[in-house]
């Protein structure tokens, strides 16, 4: 597997991702989310999701 394009990629860059990651899942399960769902989706556009779930209200109980 070529990993050259990684050459450039810090630890801390990982570390940071990863955080980000963990509090975006623990964002949305206080918006009683699934904080799986959105773990997995942070690992791939982490900021963003951030945004997302900073824009979402909790879902409305009938």
């Amino acid at each position: 597997m070529d990993t050259t394009f990684l050459a450039g990629v810090s630890n801390e860059f990982y570390a940071g991702w990863g955080t980000l990651a963990l509090i975006n899942c623990v964002l949305a399960q206080g918006k009683n989310r699934s904080g799986l769902l959105w773990l997995v989706l942070s690992l791939f556009i982490g900021p963003f999701v951030t945004l997302i779930l900073a824009f979402l209200s909790k879902p409305s109980h009938k």
